[in-house]
């Protein structure tokens, strides 16, 4: 009996050792430990992580390769051609249009200075300015002119694609009610996006077209944000509300940056009417003294001389008190 006994101890402490080391390795209980492991909390937790890293820095990618394609395609409109700068200035001319005005222009200082008795010291300058200069300055001030409408309805048009786009309607009627709706130019360019849109073209190709034809970094930002929107995602209407509210603190910068600046450009403008002022006084109380001026020929040239320094002068004022932001 004894050595029955014993044997039975023996082989259930044997079973026992077996069950303990072996039977998980076979019955695959290990397995579902690592598996019940590796589904953890903190295994799903370091995994979305992981995802999100991933996503996040996709994202940055994508928002870095748009903003280089709009660098790279933004090169060109610092010095346009002169087609583009009559097209910036809102006007319908052609190129060929443009050079007569420019030759008629010269002519017709050239024969006014002459006629007055400058002489052709002062003529051939006079159809130079005339030629190159006047129709230049026209195309810039009406260039500027068109720029300040368009910064002042800008955000008004963003405003109404923010509200149709929480309201549920596609971005493209909004931008067709701007385009029947607003007033120019803005009205003209959200129309040439919702042509461009109905011939295939993307909107955010649209917009940044835009650019090209008003330069301004308010119509950049425009381009920008639909750009990145198309390419990463995310909410269009918060993000077109975030730019409608910068472009309304940008107008309200500058509106300060110029009254701060008026008085600057007063002084400005006193001392560069103080030589033309102290001539007219002259020529009333003496006529024979400031003659010499303009029936000599070295008063001639100091005529010159002084509008050439006078000219430089304001130019430097006008640098000092202009501000970029």
């Amino acid at each position: 009996m004894s050595s029955l006994a014993f044997a039975f101890l023996i082989t259930v402490a044997v079973g026992g050792v077996v069950y303990v080391f072996i039977y998980p390795m076979i019955s695959g209980e290990k397995r579902v430990e690592q598996r019940l492991k590796e589904i953890s909390v903190d295994e799903i937790q370091a995994k979305r992580g992981r995802k999100t890293a991933d996503a996040t820095s996709s994202r940055r990618q994508q928002v870095e390769d748009t903003l280089k394609q709009l660098e790279a395609r933004q090169k060109n409109v610092k010095n346009p051609p002169i087609e583009v700068r009559l097209l910036q200035a809102g006007l319908t001319v052609s190129k060929k249009q443009y050079y007569i005005f420019s030759v008629v222009a010269g002519l017709l200082s050239f024969v006014l200075m002459y006629l007055a008795g400058m002489g052709l010291i002062l003529a051939i300058p006079a159809f130079v300015a005339g030629g190159f200069g006047i129709p230049r300055w026209v195309i810039g001030y009406l260039k500027k002119k068109r720029e300040n409408k368009f910064i002042n309805e800008l955000p008004n048009a963003i405003d109404v694609i923010v509200r149709g786009v929480k309201a549920g309607l596609p971005i493209g009627d909004c931008i067709r009610i701007i385009a029947n709706e607003t007033t120019e130019p803005v009205k003209g360019e959200f129309r040439q996006i919702a042509e461009g849109q109905s011939v295939g073209m993307s909107l955010s190709d649209s917009a940044q077209k835009m650019y090209e034809r008003v330069p301004l970094p308010e119509a950049n930002f425009f381009g920008i944000v639909l750009a990145i929107q198309q390419q990463a995602g995310g909410n269009l209407s918060e993000a077109l509300g975030n730019l409608s509210r910068v472009l309304r603190e940008r107008k309200k910068m500058a509106a300060k940056i110029k009254a701060m600046s008026m008085e600057a450009k007063a002084s400005a403008a006193i001392i560069a009417s103080l030589p033309f002022a102290v001539m007219i006084l002259v020529y009333l109380t003496s006529p024979g003294y400031i003659e010499l001026l303009w029936t000599t020929s070295t008063g001639r040239v100091l005529m010159a001389g002084s509008a050439v320094w006078m000219l430089m002068g304001v130019m430097v004022m006008r640098k000092m008190i202009n501000f970029d932001f």
